[in-house]
C-alpha cells in the first residue's frame, strides 16, 4: 500500500503524537543580526543556496499529504525571498493545508503586504524586541527602528489578518519596556507575545546572564497589572491574558522553561531542505537530497519526500529536554535551524 492510500491516523509518531503542523525556513538569510540570534560577522550563504520554488512546493505538497493541515514560513528573514507572495499563494492553494502564516523582522513588510494579502496569508508574526529605537539598533545591530514600527502599524491598521507581536525578553535589557507593549493591547487588537531566550545564539549572550524566565515575567506583569484576567492559552502560550476594556491579549512563550512535548504536533524544515522532528536534533533527513534523487514522475518524487517526513516523524524523540541534555544543536544561530 502507498502512503498516499494509508489511512491518515496511521501518521503518528511512537507516541500517538499527530503531527500537523509544519514551519518552513525559507531562508537562512536575514537583514538584522540580533544578538540572541546571529553574530555581525555571521555568513549565512547567498540567494543560490535558498530551496528552489519547485522543491518548496514539493514539500509542502508532501507535507499535506502526511496530514499536515498548518504551514508557518520562517527564515532567517522570509520577507528577502522575491517570491515569498507566490509560495503563500502556492500553500494556500495545496490540497490538505488550511492555514498559512508568516513569521517576519517586519523591515520589508512594506515591499511585500499588498502581495501577501492579496495570496491569502492568514496570519502575521512581528518580531519586534524594544519600542525604543536606540534600544533596538543595540539589540539588532541595524537602525531601521523607523521603519520596522511603521510596517506594524500599518499591517495593524488594515487589519484584514490577526497580528502577534514576538518580544524576546531580555534581563536588563528590554525587561522595563511590558508596559509600553501592554500598550499596544489597549486600542489594537493585537496578541503581544513575551518570549523567553533560548540557547540558539551562535554562542553569543546565552551565558551572560541575560536569561528572563516565565516566572519572573508573569510576576512583573501581575505586579503591574493586578487586574489582568488569564485567558485558555494554546499548545505554545502556557499562559495568556487580557486586561479590561482592551481590544488586544498577551501571551509567555515559555520555551525553554516548559515542556510541551507531550503535546507537540509539529515538523520542521531547514532553509536547507532538512526534515527536523525536534528544535534540539543534531540531525534530521534530508529532504533535498530525496527529491534530487528521485529522477521518475511528480508522483514518484512526492512519494520519496512522503517517505523522509515518516521516517522523521517515527523517530521524533519522546522528550526534547533529554535530546537537549544529551548534547543537541543548541547553541547553533536559530536562522539555521528555523526560526
Amino acid at each position: 500500500m502507498s502512503l498516499t492510500e494509508q489511512n491518515i491516523s496511521q501518521l503518528e509518531d511512537r507516541f500517538q503524537r499527530r503531527i500537523t503542523y509544519a514551519r518552513i525556513a525559507l531562508t537562512r538569510l536575514c537583514n538584522l543580526r540580533c544578538s540572541y540570534c546571529m553574530r555581525e560577522e555571521h555568513e549565512s550563504g547567498t540567494a543560490a543556496a535558498m530551496m528552489s520554488f519547485s522543491e518548496v512546493k514539493a514539500i509542502i505538497r508532501a507535507l499535506a499529504a502526511v496530514g499536515v493541515k498548518k504551514v508557518r514560513l520562517t527564515g532567517g528573514e522570509p520577507l528577502l525571498r522575491h517570491d515569498i507572495a507566490d509560495i503563500v499563494l502556492m500553500a494556500k492553494q495545496t490540497p490538505g493545508i488550511e492555514k498559512v502564516t508568516l513569521t517576519t523582522n517586519g523591515l520589508l513588510l512594506d515591499r511585500h503586504l499588498d502581495r501577501l494579502l492579496e495570496a491569502g496569508i492568514d496570519a502575521i508574526n512581528i518580531s519586534i524586541d524594544s519600542l525604543q529605537p536606540e534600544r533596538y539598533q543595540a539589540i539588532t545591530r541595524r537602525d531601521e527602528f523607523a521603519r520596522v514600527k511603521s510596517n506594524l502599524d500599518r499591517l495593524i491598521g488594515i487589519g484584514s489578518v490577526p497580528v502577534k507581536v514576538n518580544v524576546v525578553m531580555l534581563r536588563g535589557i528590554n525587561d522595563d519596556e511590558l508596559p509600553a507593549f501592554i500598550e499596544l493591547t489597549r486600542l489594537n487588537p493585537v496578541t503581544v507575545r513575551f518570549m523567553e531566550l533560548q540557547p540558539f545564539d551562535d554562542h553569543q549572550i546565552w551565558r551572560t546572564g541575560k536569561f528572563l524566565g516565565m516566572d519572573k515575567i508573569r510576576q512583573q506583569l501581575f505586579s503591574l497589572y493586578p487586574e489582568m484576567e488569564e485567558l485558555q492559552g494554546s499548545g505554545t502560550q502556557y499562559f495568556s491574558f487580557r486586561l479590561p476594556n482592551h481590544k488586544g491579549s498577551t501571551a509567555i512563550i515559555p520555551a525553554y522553561t516548559r515542556n510541551f512535548c507531550n503535546r507537540c504536533n509539529r515538523i520542521r524544515i531547514t532553509a536547507g531542505g532538512t526534515a527536523m522532528s525536534c528544535l534540539y536534533e543534531k540531525e534530521g533527513v534530508d529532504l533535498l537530497q530525496a527529491l534530487r534523487n528521485e529522477a521518475g514522475t511528480d508522483e514518484s518524487r512526492n512519494e520519496a519526500l512522503m517517505h523522509c517526513l515518516r521516517e522523521c516523524i517515527l523517530h521524533k524523540p519522546e522528550d526534547g529536554r533529554k535530546v537537549k541534555d544529551a548534547g543537541s544543536s543548541a547553541g547553533t544561530s536559530m536562522s539555521e535551524i528555523g526560526g
